[in-house]
């Protein structure tokens, strides 16, 4: 019998991969990481000594590097097992606990139907291609040259022309013996009661054919060549085949994108066709778009089915901010935890299509490497453009807030939104409460002494938030100070490079990579690469400062000032000789990054002993204590290395423009 693509994917999704080869292989324990879903392996295809055999929960699917093998829970079972494809579904149905379905005579017909229709749309999309390259189609090709799409790429997507005609199209297809009533199902032509004789959906426009998730063209959207048409771009109605809010142009393209061997990491929405085909022709083969509308709950849904954490760009103008804030209302109610979106913003009058014109990826992956969480946009959207001076406009903001966090359903993903809410409601309600008025104190200060923002003993709110710290490691000079106040490394990190911008000149692939606990520094960060990318080679330290300056970090950067200077930091500052600072630098960053990887492998180590525990696997258990006791050593090492951070500034003791002298 067959099986509809719904019940298929409702199997798969509800069984992981791992569990169903993990009864004909042992997974390595060296290699395997089960909290994130990855697992290695043995080949079962193939002898070998040394686990090549790779399969991903997140993704569905399997690969050895050995013999090259690849598939999903079914062909495993096919391959491997010897099942035919129904003995196959059959057993992954009864692990999923999912009742096979009855036949169905009617959805039988309603099947066939659906391939010949999909015949059809073949024969559509094979006649729009051919006028593509006659001379009707002579403006057409001449659009997509002027948009820098090849002759290979228009190939790839298929591109095709209809002419200007009222039944070119409906001729031909009338020609190959396809009747009326298959025409009209698909879409092609337009017809009714009122409408005496039939006439061709598309009429001068470059047409991007739109595949299912099997490859095959359901539907079209066509771009209009006459500036006067009245819709640049339209797309097929709904039909059999064809429901467009529960579409996503290049599906099936971007899927294969992140779930080949060393394939993307995510999946990223843009606005349009041409945005997709231009970013894969840069390389970028893993976006989508949706269908000339905004986006809907299944094509999010469809994203989170390939990867956990999909990326949205929209255009940095105030219509691309309205379109992601849509966005972050759609997403919230459907948060769970480890599947979030994150939001990636283009300059202000750019489309990807205009990045990667003329400078290839390098701009767009900029941009993607910049892409915000999703409780960041919250933040943005509710408190951007408004004024909270006095304690009823704060009220209404705590308010407003709280209400927009109330619509995620699952507890603990909405647990954790309340609490970063808090979070950022009292750090940014004292930085911006005048000195000494009462207003910063009351019920957020009771909030701190509990642990939950920025007062009480330093590293308490993290050991209070049930972060992945002990409770020395959060004394200790790696992590002092709140997620919301630099830790003395992070600022000599950042000032280092604000007042010795060459530094970033030299370094600034790395640079761009570092990642900053406190969301003051964050947003710093963003700001100073960006400045740092508009002034190119004219970069120097009064030029950064003055940009960094309009933005409003004046005051934080005099914070991080003090705050080097009382600690005796010197290389941090101004004065410093080059060669001092950069050396200052180095060592804060070796700091900043050990601590950070120890901090991530505690927590891989304790979900690891928590999914042992549940298993009841004493073995496993003990192993990942005896880890877990060798990163606690570090971690003590690391505070008694504290001491180096303390002796930045008594290196040379040189200054700019001096060989030897006092600070």
């Amino acid at each position: 019998m067959r099986f509809s693509q719904p019940f298929l994917d409702e199997i798969r999704d509800r069984v992981p991969i791992s569990a169903v080869i993990g009864r004909r292989v042992s997974w390595d324990r060296k290699k395997t990481n089960v909290s994130r879903g990855d697992y290695w392996a043995c080949c079962p295809f193939h002898g070998e000594k040394s686990p090549s055999f790779h399969c991903e929960d997140r993704k569905g699917r399997y690969h050895c590097f050995g013999c090259g093998v690849t598939g999903d829970h079914f062909r495993f079972l096919t391959d491997l097992e010897g099942l035919n494809f129904p003995e196959a579904v059959q057993q992954i149905a009864d692990m999923a606990g999912v009742p096979m379905p009855a036949p169905d005579p009617q959805a039988e017909r309603r099947e066939k139907e659906r391939t010949t229709l999909l015949d059809v749309m073949e024969m559509a999309t094979v006649f729009f291609q051919e006028q593509l390259q006659t001379a009707n189609g002579a403006r057409a090709r001449a659009y997509l040259r002027e948009r820098g799409l090849s002759g290979r790429t228009i190939e790839t997507f298929r591109l095709g022309y209809a002419p200007e005609s009222r039944n070119a199209l409906k001729e031909y297809l009338a020609g190959k013996g396809v009747p009326k009533e298959q025409i009209e199902a698909c879409g092609l032509v337009r017809h009714g009661d009122d409408i005496p004789v039939s006439y061709d959906y598309f009429r001068d426009r470059i047409m991007f054919p739109i595949l299912s998730s099997r490859d095959k063209v359901i539907a079209f959207g066509g771009r209009a060549m006459a500036p006067d048409a009245l819709a640049k771009y339209m797309n097929s109605p709904e039909t059999e085949l064809f429901h467009k809010g529960s579409v996503l142009y290049n599906f099936s393209r971007a899927r294969r994108a992140i779930q080949g061997a060393g394939g993307a990491d995510t999946i990223i929405a843009v606005e349009g066709y041409m945005d997709v085909i231009a970013l894969a022709q840069a390389g970028v083969a893993n976006s989508v778009a949706p269908l000339g509308t905004a986006l809907t709950e299944n094509q999010l849904d469809l994203m989170w089915k390939m990867t956990p954490v999909p990326v949205l760009c929209f255009d940095g103008d105030g219509a691309g901010q309205r379109a992601a804030f849509r966005a972050v209302d759609l997403a919230l109610p459907h948060l769970k935890p480890g599947r979030s979106v994150r939001f990636a913003l283009l300059p202000d009058g750019k489309d990807p299509d205009d990045l990667v014109k003329h400078e290839g990826r390098a701009p767009f992956d900029k941009v993607l490497s910049e892409a915000r969480p999703l409780a960041e946009m919250v933040w943005r959207r509710e408190v951007g453009g408004g004024g909270f001076d006095t304690p009823e406009k704060r009220a209404e903001l705590e308010a407003r807030l709280k209400q927009v966090i109330s619509v995620i359903a699952d507890e603990s993903v909405r647990r954790h939104y309340q609490q970063d809410v808090r979070d950022r409601l009292n750090a940014f309600f004292q930085s911006s409460a005048p000195a000494g008025r009462g207003e910063r104190r009351g019920g957020f200060e009771r909030g701190q002494r509990q642990g939950q923002g920025r007062g009480g003993a330093p590293g308490q709110g993290y050991a209070q938030r049930g972060a992945a710290v002990s409770e020395r490691l959060a004394r200790s000079g790696m992590v002092k100070g709140r997620s919301d106040q630099p830790t003395l490394r992070e600022s000599v990190l950042a000032l280092t490079v604000v007042n010795h911008p060459q530094i970033l000149q030299d370094d600034y692939d790395e640079i761009a990579q570092i990642e900053y606990e406190s969301r003051d520094l964050q947003r710093l960060w963003s700001a100073l690469l960006t400045a740092a990318a508009g002034a190119g080679a004219h970069l120097d330290r009064d030029h950064l400062t003055a940009k960094l300056d309009e933005q409003g970090f004046s005051e934080l950067i005099r914070s991080l000032d003090q705050q080097i200077r009382n600690a005796r930091l010197w290389t941090a500052t101004e004065i410093a000789a080059g060669e001092d600072a950069r050396e200052g630098y180095r060592q804060a960053l070796s700091l900043h990054k050990r601590a950070r990887a120890l901090k991530t492998q505690r927590l891989e180590l304790e979900r690891e002993i928590a999914e042992a525990t549940e298993a009841e696997d004493a073995d496993r258990i003990g192993q990942l204590i005896g880890a877990l006791h060798q990163v606690q050593l570090e971690i003590t090492r690391m505070e008694n290395q504290e001491a180096i951070v303390d002796g930045f500034g008594v290196m040379s003791g040189r200054v700019k423009g001096a060989a030897t002298g006092h600070h």
